[in-house]
């Protein structure tokens, strides 16, 4: 297991990302402000295409979660577990922004 901490800044808010690699997959916690589990979405991807369930429901940014966990588990053909903790809906630009960088990381 490898550990790696990011920071995320978009339009004046600053965003904690913590990424645990596993052999089999990741555990991305994402958090503005305090570090806090949230909403959570975990995607399986083993098959032909991800398999994705919520494990802890989000009043919005749920598009987000869905991508980010997808993405992840599809490219490295495992899991994805994603945590996101936000003070206020991460919007269009925060949420391409936090994508890019995890892509960045997660490849590293």
């Amino acid at each position: 297991m490898t550990h790696s901490e990011v920071t995320v800044e978009s339009e004046d808010r600053k965003f904690d990302v913590s990424i645990e690699k596993y052999d089999n997959g990741f555990f991305i916690s994402i958090s503005e402000g305090a570090k806090k589990l949230g909403a959570m979405v975990m995607s399986v991807g083993t098959g032909p295409s991800p398999s994705t369930t919520t494990i802890i429901p989000v009043r919005s940014d749920s598009v987000f979660l869905k991508l980010i966990s997808q993405k992840v588990a599809s490219e490295f053909r495992g899991i994805c577990i994603v945590s996101l903790s936000a003070q206020k809906d991460l919007g269009p630009l925060a949420g391409k922004v936090l994508i890019e960088r995890i892509t960045e990381a997660v490849r590293q």
